[in-house]
């Protein structure tokens, strides 16, 4: 996929996203950096789960407590079904303590740890610090992460990593991201593998 890295993936919110149809992508970052191979952890998949559809707050209701609509709990099935037959051994689920992350999560049915990190106005820098991710040097930690979190930290997460020239990607509720970080000839860089929407799976 070229072409300006696919006219920065259709401006990250364009028609291939909206629809979000496919289920195997495959696109380079065009950012790339020198490392060390002796330091390198060579692959680390990140995956980027968005909570499924929810309620509306009622007036006076705290945001952490808005549940899942009947749709967003269909959702989150379909998607962790999916999830269930990828997901690669040893993967740590990092979950938002907000009610509806943690019913999305739970539709997995894995261990997963809450993370106050995670709540909905936390910022794109305090996520990646979380998970020991460095946008020079690439991942510092050991092994895959699946996060289930928000907009708008998930989508600039996603825009920071494929170095696009947007600031934030339109990751549709219940919807997920993965990337995958990997060492080339000494070069570090991002691809994006998979966007799987739960209305196609």
């Amino acid at each position: 996929m070229n072409g300006n890295f696919r006219n920065q993936f259709m401006q990250a919110k364009g028609p291939l996203l909206e629809k979000e149809s496919m289920a195997y992508v495959t696109i380079r970052s065009q950012s790339m950096c020198k490392v060390d191979p002796l330091k390198s952890k060579k692959i680390m998949d990140l995956i980027l789960w968005r909570h499924a559809d929810a309620e509306i707050a009622a007036e006076g209701e705290d945001d952490l407590s808005r549940q899942l609509t009947s749709k967003g709990e269909k959702q989150a099935i379909r998607i962790a079904t999916w999830l269930d037959r990828h997901l690669p051994e040893g993967v740590r689920i990092l979950v938002s303590p907000a009610r509806r992350t943690e019913q999305t999560a739970k539709a997995l049915n894995r261990r997963y740890k809450l993370r106050d990190e995670l709540v909905p106005d936390s910022s794109a820098d305090e996520v990646l610090a979380l998970i020991k991710w460095d946008i020079k040097k690439g991942p510092q930690g050991k092994g895959p992460v699946l996060l289930v979190g928000h907009q708008p930290y998930l989508g600039e997460i996603a825009a920071r990593l494929l170095a696009m020239q947007v600031q934030t990607c339109a990751i549709r509720k219940g919807a997920v991201w993965w990337l995958r970080s990997r060492v080339r000839e000494d070069q570090s860089e991002i691809l994006l593998l998979n966007v799987i929407n739960p209305d196609f799976v």
